[in-house]
């Protein structure tokens, strides 16, 4: 019958490919590499052609290496940004570093006493001539008896010239009066000055104050102390027709290498009335007064804010950042090496049938 010819070529046909397969090596265990999930299957339960598997198979692992891929070159972003910032924090904190090292910032605080070591005040009076200097206490001065004339003195003076520091042509003359001490009952001290007329239109007399009159005393060059204390302290004046109120105030500098001691002061002014004969008025009056303002010392220290360990140890952690970025990059890079031959591999072996 037809039907039964048809049927048997149909049988040979299949054993002699068999056949061939067998003789050309090739066997139906050559197509197990490819995973059965991945092969379409027919509604009759007939596996689909193999133009098909080669179809569809190429998508799923394109969309599945292009995951990966963004991920990683997002992963690579992100420690890359992280890299820039450590950076960044590790300029930052050593710019902060030694900007505070080079800029100390200034603690104050004052210190309260009952007395002051006394001070040394350096007057020159130039041709004026010193009439009197007295202590008294508790802001009381006593009418003057006599303005223009010399008083009674008790205070404590010694006179010294010497070349100033500035000019050494011009020679000087201060006379140095051992200032007040007993803050807490208020001493002062009160000098009278006076001067013949001048052809000045303005007359003064200048003063400096210096740390301790002991050291004056002490001294061995009386005149190069006074040199020195001329290049390193301030110098004021008082104007004659006045009273001049001196109230001083001492202030303390700590640096890195030594100690600094400044006098400030606060003045006031009030008008002499000058009530002697217009005969006598032809020589001019000064009046000072030296006083501590206060019982308080201000001390001021310089502080350094700027702590190495914190720094060392910010930097460390900086560094200890910019490791791990390096070594995720490391095994960034080894990663996607690795996943492109695997990725060359799977492509060779859905070629290798093919071919």
């Amino acid at each position: 019958m037809p039907g039964t010819g048809n049927r048997g070529s149909y049988q040979q046909f299949n054993d002699d490919d068999y056949d061939n397969d067998k003789g050309n090596g090739q066997s139906q265990d050559s197509f197990d590499e490819i995973d059965d999930d991945v092969v379409p299957v027919e509604s009759n339960g007939n596996a689909a052609r193999g133009g098909d598997i080669r179809g569809n198979i190429p998508p799923k692992r394109f969309s599945k290496t292009c995951v990966k891929n963004v991920f990683t070159v997002l992963l690579i972003f992100i420690y890359l940004v992280l890299t820039a910032v450590a950076i960044f924090l590790a300029y930052q904190t050593i710019s902060d570093f030694l900007n505070k090292l080079s800029q100390p910032v200034m603690s104050v605080s004052y210190k309260e006493v009952d007395s002051f070591p006394p001070p040394g005040i350096a007057l020159f009076p130039g041709n004026a001539q010193l009439l009197s200097c007295k202590h008294h206490y508790h802001d009381y001065i006593p009418p003057i008896v006599d303005p223009g004339t010399p008083q009674e003195q008790d205070c404590e003076m010694t006179e010294v010239t010497y070349f100033g520091p500035f000019t050494d042509q011009k020679q000087k003359r201060a006379v140095v009066v051992r200032g007040p001490s007993d803050v807490k009952n208020r001493e002062l001290i009160f000098m009278q000055f006076s001067q013949n007329e001048t052809q000045e239109d303005f007359s003064a007399i200048s003063y400096m104050l210096f740390a301790k009159y002991s050291d004056l005393i002490e001294s061995a060059n009386k005149s190069e102390f006074m040199r020195d204390c001329e290049r390193n302290y301030s110098m004021w004046t008082f104007s004659g027709g006045f009273r001049t109120w001196v109230k001083m105030s001492l202030a303390k500098t700590s640096g890195r290498n030594k100690e600094a001691v400044e006098f400030r002061q606060e003045s006031g002014v009030v008008k002499f009335n000058d009530k002697r004969p217009e005969a006598d008025q032809k020589d001019q009056l000064f009046f000072v007064v030296f006083e501590w303002r206060d019982l308080y010392i201000q001390e001021i220290r310089l502080i350094v804010t700027a702590n190495p360990w914190s720094s060392v140890g910010i930097l460390c952690a900086v560094f200890m950042a910019l490791f791990k970025a390096a070594n995720f990059a490391k095994l960034t890079i080894t990663w996607i090496i690795k996943m492109r031959k695997r990725h060359l591999r799977h492509k060779a072996r859905e070629l290798n049938p093919v071919s």
